[in-house]
């Protein structure tokens, strides 16, 4: 089950990630990887400044995803070799609630982008012979699984950023 589309405004937001290439099937163990960049952050005393996300950079669905598991900050960080640090771009995002097992995620990203379609909506995205470069496409978890671990109740936001 997911909520209407919508678009919104986000500011800027500084954040760290570990990012990784992986193939569609290998996608759910960069849940892990959201652990890593929390003890990341706790190891150097810094609190997350909101929800964690996936943020998928390179996007060819039969081939290979470039995606960063990441936690906002609230100030920049310095990365180091396995973390690194980066900002999701301010700008106007469409998004989508998905209320749901994250298996529901490939129907409502499909939902979200047929909707911009029919919106007559540009995505910030580049055609690329490796996949599609996307400026800002993140799925933002915002149910904790230690808080409530029954999946069909876990909120996952979509939000894609538009074109200027």
């Amino acid at each position: 089950m997911s909520a209407e589309p919508e678009i919104v405004t986000r500011t800027e937001q500084p954040y760290v990630a570990i990012r990784a290439r992986v193939a569609m099937a290998e996608l759910g163990s960069m849940g892990a990887r959201l652990g890593d960049v929390f003890g990341w952050l706790a190891a150097r005393g810094l609190a997350p400044a909101g929800p964690p996300f996936f943020r998928y950079n390179l996007v060819d669905m039969a081939r290979e995803l470039e995606v960063e598991a990441g936690v906002p900050v609230a100030v920049p960080a310095a990365g180091d070799g396995q973390v690194i640090a980066g900002t999701l771009p301010s700008g106007r995002y469409a998004t989508l609630l998905h209320v749901g097992q994250p298996s529901g995620l490939l129907d409502a990203t499909a939902a979200l982008l047929a909707w911009a379609a029919r919106q007559g909506l540009k995505w910030d995205v580049l055609p690329g012979e490796d996949g599609e470069r996307w400026g800002s496409r993140l799925e933002i978890y915002l149910t904790d699984p230690d808080q409530e671990p029954d999946m069909s109740k876990w909120l996952t936001q979509l939000a894609f950023r538009l074109a200027d």
